[in-house]
């Protein structure tokens, strides 16, 4: 199935696709709905009748799958041709930091900086959570994995690179674009492979494919869940591969009117513009 957040004239819903557009469901987006349990009933029975208050695609404006997570955990350095464009040995452990709710932003919104003139790219596979994980076993945490859909965690590089710690430059709000849909499991598999590209003004700037990860989003969740609980809705970044701006020679970040587009066949398409707005006397 593919899911989605929408907004359809002055309303917001959550909707599974069907042909042509979307049957709503009974709650205001994904957040809401993945914390009924019986969510994905509720889901297949919407997509197989086809619902009654059918939306067209044309009419509904699709918004960010999961506005409310209780958490956002990412996953650093998680491809290795990453990890060695970065000069850095392959990890033991997952690398990990937390975003909040409030740097995620649509599908299609428009991105800003007013602090930062070394803004990055990093294309990346996200997992969204179905149901309450702790202590879990990468088989469990398997089993909990509501869906899959497509992130960019657009990064200030000049100011991650203040301190040690990344937070700084990963958190600005309304910078990491999220969905356009969740796409259930039984849909894409990640360990099998897909591929995760990202193309500023239609050039390719990166692909990998999700089957060459350091930790398979199993893992990732499973070792989270090792010392915080995750739950339903919540959201976790699995890593970018090679490619972005930073590692290359000479470093190339996002100029103002750039449109970032990051795409994960099989889920699809986020497509942002990128302004700059630096106050002139900055």
């Amino acid at each position: 199935m593919k899911l989605a957040s929408i907004q359809y004239k002055t309303q917001r819903m959550a909707a599974v696709a069907v042909d042509g557009g979307f049957a709503p469901l009974n709650a205001q987006n994904l957040s809401e709905l993945l914390d009924n349990e019986q969510w994905q009933d509720l889901a297949r029975k919407a997509l197989a009748s086809g619902s009654a208050e059918f939306i067209a695609t044309a009419d509904a404006t699709i918004l960010n799958p999961v506005p409310a997570p209780n958490k956002v955990i990412c996953c650093g350095l998680n491809y290795s041709e990453h990890i060695l464009e970065m000069g850095r040995e392959l990890p033991e452990y997952p690398t990990l930091f937390a975003k909040f709710a409030d740097t995620l932003t649509d599908p299609n919104a428009e991105i800003t900086s007013e602090n930062s003139e070394s803004v990055d790219w990093e294309a990346e596979l996200a997992v969204v959570v179905g149901s309450t994980l702790r202590h879990a076993s990468e088989d469990e945490a398997l089993a909990a994995i509501a869906g899959y859909t497509v992130a960019n965690d657009v990064s200030m590089r000049d100011w991650q690179r203040r301190t040690l710690q990344w937070f700084q430059g990963k958190a600005f709000d309304g910078t990491t674009p999220l969905g356009p849909y969740l796409v259930t499991p039984d849909e894409i598999d990640p360990v099998a492979g897909v591929e995760v590209i990202c193309k500023v003004n239609g050039e390719e700037v990166q692909r990998g494919n999700t089957r060459t990860l350091v930790f398979s989003a199993a893992a990732v969740l499973s070792y989270i869940s090792s010392f915080t609980t995750l739950r339903a809705g919540d959201v976790v970044l699995t890593g970018t591969p090679g490619g972005v701006g930073m590692g290359m020679t000479p470093p190339r970040f996002l100029q103002s009117g750039d449109v970032l587009s990051t795409e994960v066949p099989g889920i699809g398409e986020l497509s942002n513009k990128f302004t700059l707005r630096i106050p002139a006397d900055a």
